[in-house]
């Protein structure tokens, strides 16, 4: 028989990269033309690594972590609860986390994503295996439009349509003027009239009579979904917008764990839950997250941070494993960078995202491109 691989981490990397977007990508609170990533990568003494990202959605303004914070973080407190330990003992690995550092998801999560690369890859399994199995092959794909004026709106709609098939596309809201915002979106659906599916963000910034004052005429226009119009705390104006708009309601900021998920459940606050791998601290924290969901009858959404290659992989993987993720996906990270870094990428076709080959994540990383991109 052959000798079973040496599954002791030996050694956690990481490095910060920026990486360009091929446009301005617009939130509620700032602008980015650069995405940053914390590049973790996990070392097995038998030779493998595994790799994993931190990644938050703008900036420290969604979660209050940032790269830098997180570098420090796995440097200095999570790689010592991983070294010499076997990456097979992630559970204890995980618990142990938690008793060195509070909260710091994003930090956690680049962690735990990379240990479950580092271990699939190492057993020469893909990652959706360590999550039970694909219950798909591929998951659908919105495109996200940030903050766009309309001349700019509907001509990369139609391209995204022609080249992609993307079907559905989400639009940033929160930035500006509700009444100037509102209006914009509404004249967009009208320019549109039902072509594909519109659904909105506005990033928890509304507070309770701004958005009972614009959400239905947003709703009069069409979109499809509001996604987290008031702040994350508070659920009684989210169950409130839930019940009146007749429009399905996702909550994001307000989900960054399974007991946020529970309560979300217990007030009736919305009809979805957003799913970021990266929120909730890694694929165990998302798969109890998605479990809570799903006994409560609401539907999940694979939504993103804006990760790159990997962490879109691993999101991919979990969603893929997942059957509770029945609200689609907006994995579309990889897309939005003007370069990858990965020696191939991930598939995008009629719409959809494909679950790649291959053991772990199924993607290796291009070190010319990794390097190039590394920050001083």
């Amino acid at each position: 028989m052959p000798a079973a691989p040496d599954l002791t981490i030996e050694r956690v990397d990481t490095r910060i990269l920026d990486v360009p977007l091929i446009r301005p990508h617009g939130f509620a609170t700032m602008t980015a033309t650069a995405q940053p990533i914390l590049l973790v990568s996990v070392h097995l003494a038998g030779g493998v690594v595994g790799y994993g990202e931190g990644v938050v959605p703008g900036g420290p303004w969604w979660g209050g972590e940032s790269v830098e914070t997180m570098k420090v973080i796995v440097d200095r407190y999570l790689a010592p609860v991983m070294v010499g330990r076997e990456v097979s003992d992630l559970a204890g690995i995980l618990v142990d986390f938690g008793k060195v550092v509070a909260n710091d998801r994003f930090a956690k999560a680049s962690c735990d994503v990379a240990m479950h690369d580092a271990w699939a890859r190492a057993l020469g399994i893909p990652v959706r295996d360590l999550l039970g199995g694909a219950a798909r092959d591929s998951i659908e794909v919105t495109w996200a439009l940030g903050v766009l004026p309309l001349e700019k709106a509907v001509p990369e709609i139609e391209e995204r349509i022609a080249e992609f098939g993307h079907r559905s596309f989400k639009l940033k809201m929160g930035s500006g003027d509700p009444t100037v915002d509102t209006g914009r979106i509404v004249q967009l659906a009208g320019e549109l009239d039902g072509r594909v599916g519109l659904r909105i963000d506005v990033n928890a910034r509304w507070d309770r009579m701004t958005a009972l004052r614009h959400l239905p005429a947003l709703a009069e226009a069409g979109i499809e979904l509001f996604e987290q119009p008031t702040p994350a705390d508070d659920l009684a104006t989210l169950r409130e917008i839930t019940r009146r708009t007749g429009v399905p309601v996702m909550a994001d900021e307000s989900v960054c764990s399974p007991s946020d998920a529970l309560a979300v459940v217990r007030e009736e606050a919305a009809d979805v839950i957003a799913l970021k791998t990266t929120k909730l601290g890694g694929l165990r924290e998302s798969v109890k997250t998605a479990a809570v969901a799903e006994a409560a009858g609401l539907a999940c959404h694979g939504a993103t941070s804006l990760e790159g290659p990997f962490g879109t992989a691993a999101s991919l993987h979990f969603a893929c494993a997942t059957p509770a993720v029945n609200f689609g996906s907006e994995l579309f990270g990889p897309m939005l960078l003007k370069e990858s870094y990965t020696t191939t990428d991930l598939v995008y076709a009629d719409g959809r995202v494909t679950l790649p080959e291959g053991p772990g994540l199924g993607l290796e990383p291009d070190a010319a491109a990794v390097s190039r991109f590394t920050r001083d």
